[in-house]
């Protein structure tokens, strides 16, 4: 197989975990047999100080004529965020018009603990129990985020309001890629909404539920919100399969799910579009720790894996990354990020010496 990867490394530690994906990319790509063509472009924080914008034109070209991307992550201290305006913030200047440009729906956001790893959890063992595996698929070009902002004075009283518009087949769409997935991998769907007080859950409630007759072998259920971050952390494995949640509530859950494994660094993340995927790690950019070789690259790494299989649906070299992956941690190697006080520090891995490590499984396996 021949693809075109559009990597954008990012701000931060983005550089050095991208680094460690491309070394992992490059060995699947020998053990497999593909061509992986990697052509690198400026996005981010960065890229506005270097280009002028934080997606340039000269990186639209790129991603526009790659087959996927590879994104790490961006945005830097708060005292240098200050320095740009907002409209070329990351997050507003390259990070949504990324998701609007390629329509990258469906977030696919894997919250995974094996039971041999229920230390690494902040959580008891004993709440861990035979492991979390949840996918949390989150609707990501809707909602709040892409609702028209408005901030004003009205009879002497400053005021901002943030609307949060749905239209049918933003939610019908993400709600059936769901349950196709809770189908295929046959598992249960808990579909996740605050239709007690918002207009916008109950119409999304309303599709969510006629999409899911359509798949009456998928165990269906339904929960309010701040009673699932609840339930996430008293029992997180009674949701394992998918959980559906529209934009700005995944964006709070999600992180709750790292959390609860013992990391942000542990989860990683594709963003699924029409035509286009991109893939990211679900977390920061971390610029405290930028160039101390100490950042966790799982969760860019394993977004190489969900890349491949999102995009090119290869489904067995996804499966060899994520393997490789938690093989390191059970071989009883840590990151910086997992440690406590008893830690081996002759197990403690770097960036670098991580990287290596998954390569080592990936062509050990």
């Amino acid at each position: 197989m021949e693809k075109v990867i559009a990597i954008l490394e990012g701000d931060g530690i983005g550089p050095e975990i991208v680094r460690e994906a491309i070394k992992v990319l490059n060995a699947i790509e020998s053990k497999y047999n593909h061509k992986f063509t990697l052509n690198k472009a400026p996005f981010g924080a960065g890229a506005y100080f270097t280009e002028g914008s934080p997606f340039p034109e000269k990186t639209k070209l790129v991603c526009d004529e790659a087959d996927a991307i590879l994104k790490g992550p961006i945005g830097l201290a708060v005292e240098k965020m200050s320095d740009i305006p907002k409209e070329h913030r990351p997050e507003q200047g390259a990070l949504l018009p990324l998701r609007k440009r390629y329509d990258t729906f469906a977030n696919f956001r894997p919250v995974q603990l094996p039971k041999e790893l229920a230390s690494f959890s902040p959580l008891k063992e004993s709440v861990i129990g035979d492991g979390i595996d949840i996918i949390m698929i989150r609707e990501l070009v809707g909602g709040i985020y892409f609702g028209d902002k408005t901030e004003g004075a009205s009879t002497g009283m400053k005021y901002a309001k943030d609307e949060c518009p749905y239209t049918y087949d933003q939610v019908e769409r993400v709600a059936r890629v769901a349950f196709e997935e809770a189908q295929k991998r046959k598992v249960q769907l808990c579909n996740i909404h605050k239709s007690n007080v918002l207009a916008t859950s109950r119409f999304w409630n309303e599709i969510v539920e006629t999409v899911a007759k359509e798949f009456s072998g998928v165990p269906y259920s339904s929960i309010l919100v701040d009673n699932a971050a609840f339930q996430l952390v008293k029992n997180p494995s009674q949701f394992n399969g998918i959980m559906l949640t529209e934009n700005m509530q995944g964006d709070i859950l999600t992180d709750q799910g790292g959390g609860i494994v013992g990391s942000l660094g542990m989860l990683p993340s594709v963003c699924v579009g029409p035509e286009k995927c991109y893939a990211e790690a679900a977390h920061g950019s971390a610029p405290d720790i930028a160039g101390k070789n100490i950042a966790n690259p799982f969760s860019m790494i394993g977004s190489v894996g969900l890349l491949l299989d999102k995009s090119f649906n290869l489904k067995d070299e996804a499966e060899d990354i994520n393997n490789s992956l938690f093989k390191v941690f059970k071989q009883g190697f840590l990151t910086a990020d997992l440690t406590t006080p008893d830690s081996a520090k002759d197990k403690i891995l770097s960036t670098c010496d991580f990287g290596d490590k998954v390569v080592e499984n990936i062509q050990g396996g």
